[in-house]
């Protein structure tokens, strides 16, 4: 395991990534609160949305956002949820809504996009169940660290 996540990020970079974590997750845990209770049909009758993919985004909303807060497993939730953006994103941009807007726009869910990408690829940073969980690595200067 320790191949899918690489080095952590260490120093002020793991608090930025500690502070981005908490704040998305927290966004995440709300939003995907009120999917769970009704996964396959949260979108509504009308959507052409087949349930198992309203599922799949409510867990990767919900749980993922309680995986970013504690930093555990971070790529496996940030591609999740860069999966569910990428369809929101999509979907709000087909049917001509506004990058920014009002009303429905496709901002914010391109914004958490592009953060699930960035933990995707940096990680979730020295301070995270994970770093603990999968080890002493280096951190980005290539020097050794003295906490797993």
């Amino acid at each position: 395991m320790r191949w899918i996540f690489g080095r952590f990020v260490d120093g002020r970079g793991a608090f930025a990534l500690l502070a981005v974590r908490v704040v998305m997750g927290l966004a995440f845990v709300h939003h995907g609160f009120g999917q769970i209770g009704h996964p396959f049909s949260w979108m509504g009758p009308a959507s052409p949305m087949p349930g198992i993919l309203q599922a799949l985004a409510a867990l990767s909303e919900f749980g993922g956002g309680i995986a970013l807060i504690v930093g555990l497993l971070t790529p496996f939730a940030s591609l999740g949820l860069l999966c569910t953006m990428a369809v929101a994103s999509w979907t709000h941009f087909s049917r001509g809504d506004p990058f920014v807007g009002k009303g429905p726009s496709y901002e914010l869910a391109l914004v958490y996009l592009v953060i699930s990408l960035l933990f995707l690829l940096m990680g979730p940073g020295r301070i995270s169940l994970d770093a603990k969980i999968f080890g002493r690595e280096a951190n980005m200067d290539g020097a050794p660290t003295d906490s797993a």
